[in-house]
């Protein structure tokens, strides 16, 4: 799929084009002492991690078109324009003491496996020699949470603007392919390119969804900043077609609510995932509508998120994350990515299967649950099937601190018949 026009109206549209990167070294490359800043609470096992998103990948490879980021990244960096802008950025935001010609020097393959699992650093003179840190650019660790760094809404891409500056390079490197791979036809729109950014902004895609094409469904917390989703709602309403903003506060801990998407995904036209607690429940965590419609914004709270989606023609049944039994169950299972499902067609959705729980509440809601394994063995085929969740081992990708959308950016989905 060459020439692929970037077009995402929905969460659930049948899935045609997908941006994924298969982790590699950079998982490996912490330590317990830097763990917490690269963002992690554990450190995983790579190869584990690697076949359970193979599952990921393969399951995916059979509905759409799977782009890889490390060969999009290799593309890019053979134009000598675009490698040298990029090195100039990188340079110039991480405060990189390395020496610029030798990256430079290195090949294209080479030079992107070192931005991504991170360059050494050359012991070449005391301070460096005295350096705690391995490395001079450190690895991106959170790079196979693929969905944070860019957004695709509608046919524009919206850049992300990390809370955490060990995240920053990621940005950078998906402008960089949206901005000038030949493979994608879009534009781009980068808060810190702006005269008047704000440091305030912050927006990561984990919390940033396309209910419909004019439609967002945003939430605020410690990932993405009040600030962040005005600046979003002063382009798309002058420069897309968005209507209403539906904004959902999320707690500020535990870390597995982190964004939107670990407590609220989109499942079918008429059903949604939710961790019960916060999304809908009595709590003080406040779900704002921003009407986009006349010639003044309007702003008003809402019951819920479910209340107002309802009002713009989407009604949602909630399926509980967890079940709806036992509160520890929906934590437990909350905690390992169990309300975030990533979808390949309305009603077609994949999870993890550690969480048994929200799965026998899926099936009650008339998904049938299929295996990974099966699908890839070819024992079963997808298409005998109308409403179904794929399950994917996830004992080692889910201790990231992420699921099946965190791992997944999609460029182009087919229109949905609301």
């Amino acid at each position: 799929m060459e020439n692929t026009q970037v077009q995402v109206s929905s969460e659930i549209g049948e899935l045609e084009a997908v941006i994924l990167h298969t982790p590699g070294q950079e998982v490996e490359n912490m330590t317990p002492k830097n763990a917490e800043r690269a963002l992690y609470s554990d450190i995983l096992n790579l190869s584990v991690a690697q076949k359970e998103y193979c599952q990921f990948k393969g399951v995916i490879n059979k509905q759409a078109k799977v782009f890889e980021l490390r060969d999009l990244l290799s593309d890019i960096l053979a134009v000598d324009v675009i490698k040298n802008q990029l090195i100039d950025e990188i340079f110039h935001f991480e405060l990189v003491t390395e020496n610029r010609d030798y990256l430079l020097s290195l090949s294209n393959a080479e030079l992107t496996r070192q931005l991504i699992e991170g360059v050494v650093m050359k012991k070449d003179n005391l301070t460096r020699f005295f350096d705690i840190d391995r490395f001079s650019l450190r690895p991106l660790h959170n790079l196979f949470f693929m969905r944070d760094a860019s957004m695709a809404i509608n046919q524009k891409v919206l850049i992300g603007k990390m809370a955490s500056p060990v995240r920053e390079r990621e940005t950078r490197i998906m402008e960089a392919i949206f901005n000038h791979h030949p493979a994608f036809i879009t534009k781009t729109i980068n808060p810190a390119r702006f005269d008047n950014y704000n440091a305030k902004i912050t927006i990561e895609g984990g919390d940033v969804l396309v209910a419909r094409h004019d439609i967002l469904v945003i939430g605020t917390g410690v990932r993405t900043s009040s600030q962040g989703i005005d600046f979003i709602l002063e382009q798309f309403q002058t420069r897309g077609n968005i209507k209403h903003i539906i904004v959902q506060e999320l707690p500020d801990s535990p870390e597995s609510f982190i964004h939107l998407d670990m407590v609220f995904t989109f499942l079918d036209t008429n059903k949604c995932m939710v961790f019960e607690p916060v999304i809908l429940q009595p709590n003080k965590y406040r779900t704002v509508h921003i009407n986009l419609e006349g010639e003044k914004v309007k702003i008003s709270t809402a019951s819920n998120l479910l209340v107002v989606l309802k009002k713009l023609g989407i009604d949602l049944e909630p399926v509980f994350c967890g079940g709806q039994g036992d509160p520890w169950t929906q934590e437990r299972e909350q905690w390992h990515s169990g309300a975030n499902f990533f979808a390949l067609g309305p009603g077609k959705v994949i999870g993890y299967e550690r969480n048994v729980y929200t799965m026998e509440e899926m099936n009650k809601h008339g998904f049938e649950i299929i295996r990974a394994r099966d699908v890839l063995k070819k024992t079963i085929l997808l298409s005998d099937y109308k409403k179904y969740v794929v399950t994917i081992d996830g004992s080692e990708l889910a201790r990231g601190g992420g699921g099946a959308r965190c791992m997944s950016m999609p460029v182009r989905r087919k229109p949905v018949d609301w």
